[in-house]
C-alpha cells in the first residue's frame, strides 16, 4: 500500500508567495493527500488569500489536494506542530511558504521512506548569482556530511516517528537543527538529490557574504550552547 503525504506549511505574511505555493503543490504528480497551512498571525493579506483559495478549491474538481488552514501562535516550531496534529498522512512533509517542490516530490518521498525513517531534499537558492549557486552547493554538502538539514530543504518524516520524538522542540529558532539531531539518533536521513527551489531574498537583501558569516556564526554559537532566544534576536536584528 502506498504511503500518503501531508504537507505542513507555516505562514507569516507570505501574501506574495502564496499564489506560487498553491500552483506548485497543485502541479505535483502525484499530488499529496493533504496540505495544511498554519498562519502564525499574519497582518498582510495572507489569511484572506488562503481562505479564498480554499473556498474556490472546494468548488473546483481540478484540485485533488485536501487544503486546510488553521491559526496558531507565531513561531515555526509551534505552527508546524499544530499542523502535524491535524495531519492524516503517513508521512509529514514540512515546507516553507517561499520554497517550491520538484514536480516528482511526492513520488520520491514515498519511495525514500520505504528505506529510511526521514529525509530531506537538496536545495537551490532562487538566484542566478554564481556566489549563491555555490552557497546552495555548500548547504547540500554540509547537510549530507553532517546529517543535519534546514527547514528550507523540505524535511519529511514518518508521522509515527514524529509523534514518538514529541515533534519539533519548543524553541524560537534552530528547531530544524535540533529536530535533526534527535532523528539522527534513530536513523540516517534519506538525502534526495532532487532540488527544492527556495527564495534568496534574505541573501539579496542583506548581502551574500554578510549573510554567510552571520549564518555560520549563529550555528557555531548554537553548537556551543547559546540559547535559541539569543540567536533569534540576532538573526532578526
Amino acid at each position: 500500500m502506498t504511503s500518503t503525504v501531508s504537507i505542513i506549511i507555516p505562514v507569516l505574511n507570505e501574501a506574495d508567495n502564496l499564489p506560487h505555493l498553491f500552483a506548485n503543490i497543485d502541479s505535483l504528480n502525484p499530488t499529496p493527500q493533504q496540505a495544511i497551512l498554519v498562519d502564525g498571525g499574519s497582518n498582510d493579506d495572507s489569511i484572506g488569500i488562503i481562505q479564498s483559495f480554499i473556498k474556490e478549491s472546494t468548488l473546483d474538481n481540478y484540485h485533488k489536494v485536501d487544503w486546510q488552514m488553521i491559526e496558531s501562535r507565531a513561531g515555526r516550531a509551534q505552527q508546524m506542530n499544530a499542523g502535524a496534529a491535524l495531519a492524516t498522512g503517513d508521512i509529514l512533509l514540512f515546507l516553507h511558504a517561499d520554497t517550491q517542490l520538484p514536480i516528482q516530490a511526492i513520488a520520491e518521498v514515498t519511495t525514500a521512506i520505504k528505506h529510511s525513517e526521514w529525509g530531506r531534499f537538496d536545495v537551490q537558492l532562487n538566484s542566478r548569482q554564481p556566489m549563491l549557486w555555490l552557497v546552495s552547493r555548500m548547504i547540500n554538502w554540509r547537510s549530507r556530511l553532517s546529517g543535519i538539514a534546514t527547514g528550507d530543504q523540505a524535511l519529511f518524516i514518518k508521522r509515527k516517528l514524529f509523534e514518538q520524538i514529541g515533534g519539533y522542540p519548543k524553541q524560537s529558532l534552530m528547531e530544524d537543527v535540533e529536530l535533526c539531531k534527535q532523528l539522527k539518533g534513530v536513523a540516517k536521513p534519506a538525502c534526495l538529490k532532487s532540488k527544492v527551489i527556495t527564495s534568496a531574498r534574505r541573501w539579496q537583501q542583506y548581502g551574500t557574504w554578510r549573510t554567510i558569516v552571520l549564518m555560520w556564526h549563529l550555528r557555531f554559537d548554537y553548537w556551543r550552547g547559546v540559547s535559541a532566544d539569543n540567536i533569534k534576536a540576532r538573526y532578526y536584528k
